[in-house]
Formats: C-alpha cells, structure tokens, sequence
C-alpha cells in the first residue's frame, strides 16, 4: 500500500519525470503540470555519474539512456597552448557501483525525451502549457490550480519546477539562487574520434574549458569565465565570443572552433547556489531538485542530486501507508546531508579557481564526495 493514491507533480525536467515514473508504476494516480508549451530542455549535453545512472535503472530507463548517450570512465586534463598536452589521465570513482560506467554523456533533450516517453508510458498524464498558480491545503488534500483555474486536489504535490520554483514560492519558502561569480558558454558540436571522455583544460583566459562525449558523433563543448551580462548577446557574438575565448585551446578544439564558425548555436547561463534548509515540504506538498537545491556543474552532480531526491521520497511513498512526519524526518535526513555535501563542494572548487588558489586541493576534494555519492542514497 502507497501513502497516497493522487499526486501532483509540477514540472516536467528530470527530477519531476522521475518521481512520475516511480509513482505511477505503484499504482498512484500522477499528473503533471509543465508551465512550458512543450517538453523543452536546453540544446547541449549533460553529463551523468554513476550515482544517476543507477537511479535511471531503477526507474526503467537505463536501456534507453545506454543506447542514447556515450558511456566513459576517467578524466583528462590538458594544459592549454600548443598541441593541447595532456597534463594527467584520472580515474573516476564509480558512483553508482562496478554495473554501471562512471560517467556517461548525453544530449540533453534525448534525455528528456526519453522521460517523458517512459512517464506516459506508465500512465501519467502530462500537460504542458499549464502554470501553476496555487496551492491550498485541506485537511489531508492539497488543492492545486494552473493558470488561475482550480483542477482538482491531490494527496500529494511535488514542486520540481526548477531553479526559480513557483512552488517553493507558493508555499513561503524564501530562498533565492546566489550567483557564483562564474557562467558558462555552451556549445553541442561534432566529436573528434580522440574525445573518449570528458576533457578539462585549466589555464588561459577562462576558468575551464572542455567538453564531454555524448554520442557516437556528438559532443558538447563548454567555457567557463568570469560571469557577466550576457543578455543582450545576439546569437552572432555569442558565437564570436566562444570562438576568440577558445583560441588559447588547441587540440580537439580546432575542430570544435570549425563547428562554431558553421553555425552550431551556443547558450549561456550564470552558475549558482542555493540550500534550502529542513524541512523541504509544508504539509503534503515538497520540493526537490533545483527547487531545492542547485550548485555550479563542477562534480556534475547537479542531474544526480534530483534524481536521487526523487528516488528517496518514491521509496519512502511507496513502503509506507501514511504521509507522516516520520515520512519527512527520514526523507530530510537522507537527502539534506547528500545535498549539502554536493553543494559545498562545488561552490568550494569554483571559488578556488576565482580566488586563484594554486595549492588547493582540487582532486581530493571531488574525489572525496565521489566516495560518498558511491554509497547508496
């Protein structure tokens, strides 16, 4: 017997698709409210660790996600200049255990995709389209309206709306995303058959430059500088800016700079940081993900974080038989530790690179939270 036998999920990215699935397969009625006008998701790539992989197993996804993306083990650091000498080749700690690879790359919205069409699959209905704009409890039901239109009430609601979550604000908690001084150019470009894992270059005029296998023909690249408003930026000087950013890069990247001078489109966001702090819920409603969570891609445990808010909070609905605050007390204690551990550490090694700090301890540190995300969450 689950605890709840309605839910509401708004948001239809990774950690929301996730808690769907779940929740469906045991049999809970789950809709989920999407406040964009189709399934949409940002044109570059993703990387997942293992600790994502193993919960994408568990909702039944895996195979698809192994077909889609481009499995890797390790890390290689390269110095810029010249020839692009590799620096080190490191091995990755396998987060979620010897079945799974240490990292896999993946074009964003195949991933998506590949979501929503298992979400549907297992019954839940989708809509898109549909903001959410309030929620009230009753007793033991929550009453939920979009586009200022009650639509019914639900045992349960999930917020897992993102960084700057509707939700959250519906339901009084105050937390703002900080900017951490760093943004990131995007890029998704053809990959050179030499790029087997992800590769990360530290020096020169960014902060990082890199890019990460996705396919067997695809890669995404990226720079991270120093953040500025880049708002007004046409697609053209994006381009231009990525393109004069990378000429310290050699390497694979002149053949990532001949992608971007055909055309290949570029984004750009600003890293940030934000922790909610217990409890996550008020009631019968929660947030989890971004809305709860969110830190620079540095360990690129961002995905992995959500995924693992969601599998937790599924588990504990569906082995017990009431929404309690026994319920809450577990779910808080397994996951706010988790999410904490990610968060600092990854504001921590961006802020390593802005201070410049050239002795600090950069590989014991993600390999450290590394060891901890291989424990089950």
């Amino acid at each position: 017997m689950t605890a709840v036998s309605k839910a509401a999920v708004i948001g239809a990215g990774i950690a929301g698709l996730a808690a769907a699935i779940r929740l469906a397969r045991a049999g809970v009625a789950v809709d989920v409210f999407d406040a964009q006008p189709e399934l949409s998701a940002l044109g570059s790539g993703i990387t997942l660790q293992g600790n994502a992989l193993r919960v994408l197993d568990a909702l039944g996804v895996w195979e698809d996600v192994r077909v889609a993306g481009y499995p890797f083990e390790g890390l290689t650091l390269r110095a810029p200049g010249p020839d692009a000498p590799v620096v080190a080749e490191l091995p990755d700690v396998k987060t979620g255990g010897p079945d799974y690879p240490a990292g896999m790359g993946m074009y964003r919205p195949d991933l998506a995709r590949i979501m929503l069409t298992h979400a549907e699959r297992a019954g839940v209905t989708v809509r898109f389209g549909a903001r959410a704009s309030g929620i009230q409890h009753h007793g033991d039901d929550v009453e939920v309206s979009v586009d200022d239109a009650a639509i019914g009430r639900y045992d349960l609601v999930i917020g897992a709306d993102g960084l700057h979550s509707t939700v959250r604000a519906l339901i009084g908690i105050d937390a703002t995303p900080q900017q951490t001084g760093m943004g990131i150019w995007r890029s998704f470009v053809s990959r050179p058959a030499e790029v087997q894992r992800t590769e990360l270059y530290y020096g020169g005029p960014v902060y990082i430059a890199g890019y990460t296998p996705t396919g067997d023909d695809t890669m995404y690249a990226f720079l991270v500088e120093k953040a500025q408003d880049r708002s007004g930026v046409s697609d053209a000087e994006a381009t231009q800016v990525m393109l004069g950013e990378s000429q310290a890069y050699q390497g694979p990247w002149n053949a990532i700079r001949a992608d971007l001078a055909a055309g290949a489109r570029v984004n750009y966001t600003w890293f940030t940081q934000h922790l909610v702090e217990a409890p996550w819920n008020r009631g019968r409603v929660v947030i989890i993900g971004d809305a709860a969570h969110s830190c620079p891609p540095t360990i690129a445990q961002g995905a992995a974080q959500g995924l693992e808010d969601a599998f937790v909070l599924t588990e504990l609905l569906r082995d017990r038989d009431a929404v309690d605050q026994t319920l809450w007390d577990e779910f808080h204690a397994r996951r706010l530790p988790r999410a904490r551990a990610v968060v600092d550490a990854s504001v921590q090694l961006g802020q390593w690179q802005i201070d410049g700090v050239r002795d600090a301890d950069m590989g014991g540190l993600i390999f450290g939270i590394a060891q901890q995300m291989a424990q089950p969450a």
